[in-house]
């Protein structure tokens, strides 16, 4: 059955590449398997539909075959991801037969054509194996998501051994051919059925494919390759980074014996400031002035996130009137900066002074 990967991220068929990738960071950090709530099954259709989706040839072909289009015209046996055999499940077909029909394994046809038609049969590739995707949050300062940083964090998964650095041999031995297979990585299966005898190759389980085996193996992993241990992440934090966003690290996540490694997300919170807020790529602010400064003009000191830098206010300035001072907001990506946007409040006093009073009564007769 194809699966509606659309529905899987919860977006329209004329979704965006943003809309779709927003999808997923929101799915992925909901069902991460580490999470209270994960859900490991969901988070691997929300990565599965997000692979496709993302890319713009992959997507092209699933939304003119479905979900089967990688498997087109794979020998020839190609029609089944069309219609063929997808769907069909052997293992309910076991009736109607007799004079011997016992003698066939039924059960086991629904595993026969699935690695038949996904790469394991013959003619077919083999698909590689891939540690799984987690992630993980961290929290940075509002100058460091501006001006962006390195953060190292401590993360515990499964990661390469680091006495043998993933090989699995002892320091120092020889490799030598995986007797199971002879080396060639995989085994050759003969099944009996309805259909006739049928072969299929899978990935040998002793060299997962490599065709070799060490002739010692690595004494603190078993010869694994791989073992949980705490690990030390240096994470390249960009500048104008923005609260919520996600940074992927290809091969970050989980290892895998003989196989490439997951991925890493991590999501990026950004600590809001005491006198600055985020507007595209400005950066915006509020500044208190008194009564006489806006009427008379002058100058204030400002701290910006760069240093402290003096700002003229004109003469006969109103409320809410906003100064812009060039290049000090956010950095893009057209090798250029936002700006500061001051928005001036005009502060009027409590209470005054009976010398003040009449200085006032004085401007308000001049109309002012």
């Amino acid at each position: 059955m194809s699966k509606d990967y659309y529905e899987i991220l919860g977006v329209n068929k004329g979704a965006s590449k943003d809309e779709i990738k927003k999808a997923f960071y929101k799915l992925a950090h909901k069902y991460h398997p580490d999470k209270k709530e994960g859900d490991e099954k969901k988070f691997k259709q929300v990565n599965e539909a997000y692979q496709i989706l993302s890319d713009d040839s992959k997507r092209s072909k699933y939304d003119q075959f479905g979900s089967g289009f990688e498997n087109m015209g794979q020998g020839g046996y190609s029609g089944a991801s069309q219609g063929g055999f997808e769907g069909f499940d052997f293992s309910n077909f076991s009736g109607g037969f007799q004079n011997g029909a016992s003698d066939f394994d039924f059960g086991n046809l629904n595993d026969i054509f699935s690695d038949f038609f996904t790469g394991g049969g013959r003619g077919g590739r083999t698909q590689a194996r891939r540690g799984r995707d987690i992630s993980t949050e961290i929290q940075i300062s509002f100058s460091e998501s501006i001006f962006g940083t390195n953060r190292k964090i401590l993360i515990t998964k499964t990661s390469n051994c680091a006495t043998c650095s993933g090989s699995g041999a002892k320091s120092g031995t020889k490799m030598e051919t995986c007797k199971y297979c002879n080396g060639q990585g995989k085994v050759r299966e003969d099944k009996r059925t309805i259909l006739g005898t049928i072969s299929s190759t899978k990935i040998c389980e002793e060299c997962l494919g490599s065709g070799e085996v060490p002739k010692e193996k690595c004494e603190n992993c078993k010869g694994k390759g791989v073992l949980r241990r705490e690990e030390e992440i240096s994470i390249n934090i960009p500048e104008g980074i923005r609260d919520g966003e996600m940074i992927r690290m290809t091969g970050g996540g989980e290892a895998i014996s003989k196989g490439t490694a997951g991925d890493l997300y991590i999501k990026i919170n950004v600590a809001s400031h005491a006198v600055f807020k985020r507007e595209g790529n400005d950066l915006a602010m509020d500044l208190d002035l008194k009564l006489s400064d806006a009427l008379l003009s002058t100058e204030y000191p400002i701290e910006t996130l760069d240093g402290q830098i003096s700002v003229k206010i004109p003469e006969g300035v109103s409320i809410n009137e906003i100064l812009r001072v060039k290049g000090k907001g956010v950095p893009s990506s057209k090798s250029r900066r936002g700006d500061l946007l001051i928005k001036l409040k005009i502060k009027l006093p409590s209470k005054i002074s009976k010398k003040s009073r009449e200085i006032i009564e004085q401007l308000r007769k001049e109309g002012i």
